[in-house]
């Protein structure tokens, strides 16, 4: 469990600083800028393999049962709710908010058994 501690500490830093020092810099597209947003697409990946693995390891485990159906919930509303609400409620602050949200909790919950 420690081992996928330290990946999702790789996984999830890497595009964080990427992006940090993208911004840093004075263009907004920026090499690093563009890397750290494409990394992020490998940390979504690896958290919900990670995810669906931790929980058929543990299919009682409450807070995995929670994140996994809060990935399903951000799909089913990201593909399927999304045409039919406003353009800025939606857009701006769902879509964008909730992977940050899910990878937040699944570190916490990553965390919490790796120091058990």
């Amino acid at each position: 469990m420690k081992a996928i501690n330290y990946l999702n500490y790789f996984f999830t830093g890497v595009p964080a600083i990427l992006i940090l020092i993208g911004l840093l810099d004075n263009s907004p597209l920026s090499g690093l800028f563009v890397y750290g947003l494409l990394f992020s697409i490998l940390t979504g990946l690896f958290q919900v393999a990670i995810g669906g693995s931790m929980l058929a390891d543990e299919p009682r485990d409450r807070n995995l049962q929670l994140y996994v159906y809060g990935v399903i919930f951000y799909f089913i509303t990201l593909f399927i709710i999304n045409p039919f609400l406003p353009e800025y409620f939606f857009k701006k602050h769902f879509i964008f908010g909730m992977p940050a949200v899910l990878a937040l909790y699944l570190s916490i919950i990553i965390y919490k058994k790796a120091h058990k």
